[in-house]
């Protein structure tokens, strides 16, 4: 239980720091403060995930730097790839877009994404890890295993109150495609009204996500599956 504990304590803390970088980021480039990310709560669990996962995979070449290094970089990019990939099939969006980006694979990953990305993991498996378990190991194990679940419990509430704010948003995309003759690339336009509606409503959670995601795209729903099951 206490190394159960200590993964998930450690998948917290990174979620929050990479959620904590993507605000810094974008307070920097647009000077105001975003709460990033597809939840509410201050982490970003891509971040987590990546941490665990390349603590999990890539312990066994710590005596061999650069092998490392590229490693992250893998296992880094197919994560993120992943990521994107499943997230626009399921919500039929896309949350960010490398398209403008030199040497990027679908828009999903690119190259300037990359090598921070091994630069931030080398960091994370000779220095924060040893840190952050340092400390972990530290706390009472009753005390560590309270707050886990604490935490998870948490992070379970925001998936479903995350979730349900995406599907009003799917509604309200769903809504305005039905009213539109569409054509072969209408992302632009379809996303630009979504967003203007989102805009001038009061709910809250909805304007906080498409302020999170500045370059989320809403991707045209095809009807061709419904034509031919009316032909049938």
């Amino acid at each position: 239980m206490q190394q159960i504990s200590t993964y998930i304590l450690l998948f917290f803390i990174y979620s929050f720091l990479g959620w904590s970088l993507e605000v810094i980021c974008k307070f920097v480039s647009d000077h105001k403060f975003v709460n990033r990310g597809f939840l509410i709560g201050p982490y970003c669990p891509i971040y987590g995930w990546g941490a665990l996962i390349m603590t999990f995979l890539l312990n066994k070449y710590l005596d061999d730097p650069v092998t490392l290094f590229i490693m992250i970089i893998l296992v880094c990019s197919i994560l993120e790839y992943l990521t994107s990939y499943f997230l626009e099939k399921i919500y039929h969006t896309r949350w960010w877009d490398y398209s403008n980006y030199k040497f990027n694979i679908n828009g999903r990953i690119c190259l300037e994404t990359m090598i921070p990305f091994g630069i931030f993991g080398m960091l994370i498996m000779y220095k924060a890890n040893p840190f952050f378990v340092g400390i972990i190991n530290k706390l009472p194990n009753t005390f560590a295993l309270i707050l886990s679940i604490l935490l998870i419990i948490i992070f379970i509430v925001d998936n479903i109150i995350s979730s349900k704010t995406i599907l009003e948003i799917q509604k309200i995309n769903k809504s305005i495609q039905s009213k539109l003759v569409l054509k072969k690339d209408d992302t632009e336009r379809i996303t630009k009204l979504v967003r203007e509606k989102i805009e001038k409503s009061k709910k809250i959670l909805n304007r906080r996500l498409i302020h999170a995601f500045p370059h989320l795209k809403l991707l045209k729903r095809t009807r061709q599956k419904n034509t031919k099951r009316k032909n049938r």
